[in-house]
C-alpha cells in the first residue's frame, strides 16, 4: 500500500496547491481572469478534497494503527494530514454553499488566510510523511526551530497553539468587519 500512498498523495496536493493560487488570484483580480479562476475553484477543491480522503484512506493501511499511533512521527504525520484534509473540504463547502459571494468585501481575505494555512499545513504533512519513508527535508529542521521536535514531540508545541489561536482571532475580528461592512 506504501507506493499507492505515495503516488495518490501528490493529486490532493496538487489540486490544493493550484486551488490556493486560484484563491490569491481571485482575491486580487475581479476581471475576467479572477472570475475564470473563481469557475474552476469548486472544481480543484472537491477534486482535491476526495483524493485527500483517498489519500488519506491508503496511508492508514501502510503501516498498521498500533505503530502509526505509537510514534511520535506517524501520530504527527496523521494529525497534520487530517487538519490538511479539514482545512481544504471547509474551504469546499464555503465556496460551493457561498459561491461568488465569498468574493465581497473581507470574506475574499479570510480565504486567502484559509488558503495560506492549508498550504502551510499540505507542506507539514507531506514533510513529515517524507520523514517517515527517510526522505528529509530543510522543512524538519525549520520545524524544530520553531520548537516541534518531529520525532520526539507527541503533541502540538506551544507555538503552535499560540499561531492557531492568534490566527482564530484574526478570522473572527475579520467576520465581524465582513458582517458590519454588508449591513
Amino acid at each position: 500500500m506504501a507506493a499507492y500512498h505515495v503516488v495518490m498523495v501528490h493529486f490532493p496536493i496538487a489540486l490544493w496547491m493550484i486551488a490556493s493560487l486560484c484563491i490569491f488570484i481571485r482575491a486580487l483580480d475581479s476581471g475576467p481572469l479572477g472570475q475564470a479562476m473563481d469557475r474552476a475553484l469548486p472544481v480543484f477543491l472537491v477534486l482535491g478534497v476526495l483524493a485527500g480522503a483517498l489519500a488519506y484512506l491508503l496511508g492508514t493501511q501502510v503501516w498498521p494503527w498500533q505503530t502509526l499511533s505509537s510514534t511520535p512521527m506517524g501520530r504527527n504525520h496523521m494529525l497534520v494530514a487530517s487538519w490538511s484534509l479539514a482545512y481544504f473540504a471547509l474551504l469546499a463547502v464555503i465556496r460551493v454553499l457561498h459561491g461568488a459571494d465569498m468574493w465581497n468585501g473581507m470574506a475574499r481575505w479570510v480565504m486567502v488566510l484559509l488558503s495560506g494555512i492549508g498550504v502551510v499545513l499540505v507542506g507539514i504533512t507531506g514533510t513529515l510523511g517524507g520523514h517517515l519513508v527517510g526522505n528529509y527535508t530543510e522543512v524538519g529542521e525549520i520545524l524544530r526551530l520553531l520548537g516541534w521536535e518531529i520525532y520526539t514531540t507527541f503533541y502540538v508545541p506551544d507555538m503552535t497553539l499560540y499561531i492557531i489561536a492568534a490566527v482564530s482571532v484574526v478570522l473572527v475580528a475579520l467576520g465581524f468587519l465582513g458582517r458590519r461592512a454588508r449591513a
